[in-house]
């Protein structure tokens, strides 16, 4: 699928889709020249007085009825002067090119009233089915879409866009595609917005550089990292100009959790990168390379960054104050973020809720849970209202210290405060239950968590199964395990690792090896924690050195491991 999706890439990009210009205007001669290394068009004409006009945006300039060029500020234009959308760009950040975010037409808003109100994607589609293929209506739809944008309803951005692709007589432009594009990147469906985009080549449409931002933001979401860095490429390789260095600095630092190699230099590399290539840096570029430094705990490295952003003249915002007080967190330095919160509200920069937030994790990480619980205090003093996060936060602060009845009176606080219980939350009382070896509690709210509404998923059962398995109830743990089939659960990475924990404990290392066998012929790849387990069953330097072979095979052919 990758080499496809590259060749489709080679194949498509450079193409361009130019309309014929038709109009009585008194022009000697339009001449196109192609521009190859930037992949596309430049042009540029003669009127009657022999004026050259080039350079001009092509959204900027029209033929007056006296046959002359004209340029307007279409940051300044109606959407009822403008006329139709088709066509026109559209930017994934603030809705459309100009900035000017839809205003719905009476029959847009009726459009968009139905559709949040009705439930059966059928009869929102045979209702669409209703309405006249004109070009207003086009208008109305793609109004209303970024209006569900705006929103972030992107499940009804996909119904009505599927509904434009599969059943309507419109013809779908890049507008449609992106907003699909970016619908199904939001709900993870990675695979769905790379099938929109080869659609999209399909159907002749040229991709835009928001296209491609979509599709690397898409990849990003998902933590794929290669096909992140084919798109990036491509489009160097393309010419088309690459303001996506933000979005791979912002994945590179994301993906510190998830991989072992610290990715936050690599950011730094495309940093670097992007100034050689003559592309400046904006505060959101700074901000990022911030982040991920910080993801990675890396003080020193975050505050370089930090001073770079003032000396090239921007202003710090919240968002990089911010960035650089997690990376004090991450580092467990609390006073160092407190310090920079100061700074902050010093320099005229009013803290927001993630500020708070922030501060409140920065004192959980260090156990000064009585710190944490005086700045959740303050937020809400000062009339903002606390989050899902932002209560999880204090329970974490409160769980280090196995505070148990404050983290229950936290989560009864919360239900009065009408704060919605997620699984996750429940999954964190799970743990401190089960690692304070309170199994009667544990039980009581599995129960709890099993009648419903809340949905039990694999990390509820993984952490009973470590509970379990820690404490030496290896028969209960088992019992847990085997039920995941009949709850239509697959067992992860965590779900093997921590049952081989239970008898690593034990030293039964023949145990050990029969799990990590049958872990592999299930087709779950241990990580670095699977591999210090398997070590830790060991009893002898022999033993060492079986797993240790072992483990070096699985990284060339995980499939191809037997253990003799």
């Amino acid at each position: 699928m990758q080499q496809l999706f590259l060749l489709h890439l080679q194949q498509h990009l450079p193409m361009t889709n130019l309309t014929g210009l038709v109009s009585k205007c008194p022009l000697n001669h339009i001449l196109f020249e192609p521009r190859i290394s930037k992949g596309g068009f430049r042009w540029k004409a003669n009127a009657s007085n022999d004026v050259p006009i080039e350079k001009w945006k092509q959204d900027s300039i029209f033929i007056d009825r006296h046959g002359r060029f004209r340029h307007f500020d279409h940051k300044k234009v109606s959407r009822k002067r403008c006329g139709s959308l088709r066509g026109r760009g559209w930017k994934y950040g603030s809705g459309f090119v100009d900035g000017i975010f839809p205003v719905l037409s009476p029959i847009a808003q009726q459009i968009l009233t139905f559709i949040k109100k009705e439930r059966d994607p059928e009869r929102i589609w045979s209702s669409l089915d209703t309405l006249r293929p004109t070009n207003h209506t086009w208008d109305d739809i793609i109004n209303v879409a970024v209006q569900l944008r705006i929103n972030k309803q992107w499940d009804l951005i996909i119904l009505m866009c599927e509904w434009i692709l599969c059943r309507s007589s419109f013809q779908a432009d890049v507008i449609c595609y992106n907003l699909l594009i970016e619908a199904y990147g939001q709900s993870s469906l990675v695979k769905k917005a790379e099938s929109t985009y080869l659609a999209l080549l399909d159907a002749r449409c040229v991709p835009t550089e928001d296209t491609y931002a979509l599709l690397l933001k898409s990849y990003s979401k998902c933590g794929m990292l290669d096909k992140a860095e084919a798109v990036f490429s491509e489009m160097r390789k393309n010419g088309l100009p690459p303001n996506t260095y933000t979005l791979l600095i912002n994945l590179y630092g994301k993906l510190l959790h998830t991989m072992q190699e610290n990715k936050s230099y690599m950011a730094l590399k495309v940093f670097n990168e992007m100034k050689t290539q003559k592309c400046k840096p904006n505060i959101c570029t700074y901000t990022a390379l911030v982040n991920a430094f910080a993801r990675g705990g890396l003080c020193e490295k975050a505050e370089e960054v930090f001073e770079e952003l003032q000396e090239a003249g921007f202003e710090p915002d919240a968002y990089t104050y911010n960035a650089l007080m997690e990376a004090y967190s991450r580092a467990g330095y609390p006073q160092g973020a407190a310090e920079i919160f100061s700074l902050m509200q010093h320099m005229g920069c009013e803290p927001d809720r993630a500020s708070y937030n922030i501060m409140v994790d920065a004192y959980g990480r260090a156990g000064l849970h009585e710190d944490a619980q005086t700045v959740f205090d303050e937020m809400k003093r000062l009339g903002i209202a606390p989050t899902m996060k932002s209560y999880m936060l204090l329970i974490s602060a409160y769980s280090k210290n196995s505070n148990v009845s404050k983290c229950e009176e936290i989560v009864n606080q919360m239900q009065k405060s009408g704060v919605k219980l997620d699984t996750f939350l429940l999954n964190s009382m799970l743990n401190l239950y089960g690692r304070l070896g309170q199994f009667a509690k544990m039980e009581e709210l599995l129960t709890v968590i099993e009648a419903g509404p809340y949905i039990a998923d694999i990390s509820t059962y993984n952490i009973l199964i470590n509970a379990y398995g820690r404490s030496g109830f290896i028969e209960k743990m088992e019992e847990i395990f085997r039920s995941l089939p009949a709850k239509n659960l697959k067992p992860d990475v965590v779900t093997w690792t921590s049952r081989l924990g239970a008898y690593s404990k034990k030293k039964q290392y023949q145990r050990c090896l029969e799990i990590f066998e049958e872990m592999i012929d299930e087709g779950c790849y241990p990580d670095g924690g699977t591999a210090k387990v398997l070590l830790s069953s060991c009893s002898g330097e022999d033993q060492i050195e079986q797993v240790t072979t072992v483990i070096r095979s699985m990284h060339k052919n995980v499939k191809t491991v037997e253990l003799v």
